[in-house]
């Protein structure tokens, strides 16, 4: 089974700054932030109320991120700032 891609983690991070799809936070507020969006599955890295990156996401088929290390594997870096300051919007709860 081939990896997550970025772009395809991307898209779903697009969709929800877009409210195509609905963005669950599945935790508290120490640490990492835990989504769900439709069954994607992702750990995202926030400081501040500001998205830096994801650290790992797992697809509703199985297939697995874990937090691209190459340069502009990150699906975050993909996000238009418009896009980018929807989810941090969402990840605050606002």
């Amino acid at each position: 089974m081939p990896p997550l891609t970025a772009r395809e983690i991307y898209q779903q991070l697009r969709d929800a700054a877009l409210g195509l799809r609905p963005l669950r936070r599945l935790d508290g507020q120490a640490g990492p932030v835990f989504i769900d969006i439709e069954g994607w599955r992702l750990s995202l890295d926030v400081d501040h109320l500001h998205l830096r990156h994801c650290l790992h996401c797992q697809s509703p088929d199985g297939r697995v991120f874990d937090g691209g290390q190459r340069f502009g594997t990150d699906p975050v870096s993909l996000l238009s700032t418009w896009e980018l300051a929807q989810i941090e919007r969402m990840l605050a709860g606002d």
